[in-house]
């Protein structure tokens, strides 16, 4: 970037954390007419068996290019910091909190969120897996100009995405990651032409996501087989949706279903196993059964169904917690 391409710049603060945000800030930091003064991200926090902080994504492309990183566990911590970049455009996407008036009233343009789902439907920290568990057939891309309250901005613009047939949340997620950062693209020419429209959302069609624990990811036998199906998708590739099995007599392990389908068989009590077949382990639920084709028990590797029962003698008749 030349200099007087930077004086005539607009100057964005971004504030996102998680990994579907990436592509957005990858193309605000590319971009000639948009420049990143400063990354507002979560702090370093533990990371797998090891515990080591772990950096956000965010982060280490700031630093690599030399942008200034904010990491306050609360954004009022940093205030009188943010409010002396002065900034043109605030722009968020997965960040995980709201942000306080005062920041909102900053940029000179707007403070617009990013956010994966059509809004009004599925505000919240899960909208993905809120999109799968629901059985929509259709998601998008929604660019709001923020509010003090979660996901409730008026709507600048909305773009659809259908939702591919037996899709799951990582997949779901890396395409609307790749989706949004020419929607938000679209939303900032529409504001400096003047034509940015600024719509109400709905209250009669809001729905919530709220964050997910790994808890919400435990399969319901209870549940028809259907809704079952659609944990299994919505939960991979996290939490990972599991369900209990005795290994012995000193209790019971998390079995992790990576890969499972609906079926129509009955027969038994919900999470009886109907049979053990060449294609998987068929386990009844309150409508239906779920033909599990592929396990990762507590403790060890990944492992298709059929050689999972045969190793720990599952059989039919057998009851999965």
């Amino acid at each position: 970037m030349g200099v007087g391409e930077e004086k005539t710049a607009t100057k964005v603060i971004y504030l996102g954390t998680g990994e579907i945000g990436v592509p957005t800030l990858v193309t605000l930091l590319n971009s000639r007419k948009y420049r990143v003064i400063a990354v507002i991200t979560q702090p370093d926090r533990p990371a797998g068996r090891s515990l080591i902080l772990r950096a956000p994504t965010p982060k280490i492309l700031a630093l690599e290019r030399g942008i200034p990183v904010l990491q306050p566990e609360k954004l009022q911590a940093d205030l009188q910091i943010i409010s002396a970049l002065e900034p043109d455009l605030i722009v968020t996407m997965a960040y995980g909190q709201i942000l306080p008036r005062e920041i909102l009233q900053l940029p000179k343009v707007a403070c617009l969120n990013v956010h994966p789902s059509l809004l009004p439907r599925h505000r919240g920290a899960s909208p993905i897996h809120a999109t799968l568990l629901c059985g929509d057939t259709e998601t998008g891309i929604t660019i709001t100009y923020m509010s003090s309250q979660l996901d409730s901005g008026d709507i600048l613009l909305k773009e659809p995405l259908a939702v591919l047939h037996r899709e799951t949340n990582g997949h779901l997620q890396e395409r609307l990651s790749k989706m949004a950062p020419h929607t938000l693209m679209r939303a900032l020419h529409l504001l400096e032409s003047g034509a940015a429209p600024r719509l109400p959302q709905n209250p009669a069609l809001v729905t919530y996501s709220p964050r997910l624990t790994k808890q919400d990811a435990r399969l319901r036998w209870t549940e028809d087989a259907k809704l079952s199906d659609r944990r299994v998708r919505a939960m991979h590739p996290w939490p990972g949706a599991f369900c209990l099995w005795k290994e012995n007599r000193m209790g019971s392990k998390r079995l992790r279903v990576l890969e499972a389908e609906p079926r129509e068989d009955k027969g038994g009590v919900p999470g009886k196993v109907l049979s053990v077949e060449r294609e998987g382990i068929i386990v009844q639920c309150f409508e239906g059964s779920l033909l599990v084709r592929k396990v990762l028990p507590e403790g060890r590797r990944s492992m298709l169904a059929t050689e999972f029962a045969r190793r720990h003698r599952i059989q039919v008749g057998d009851v999965l917690g």
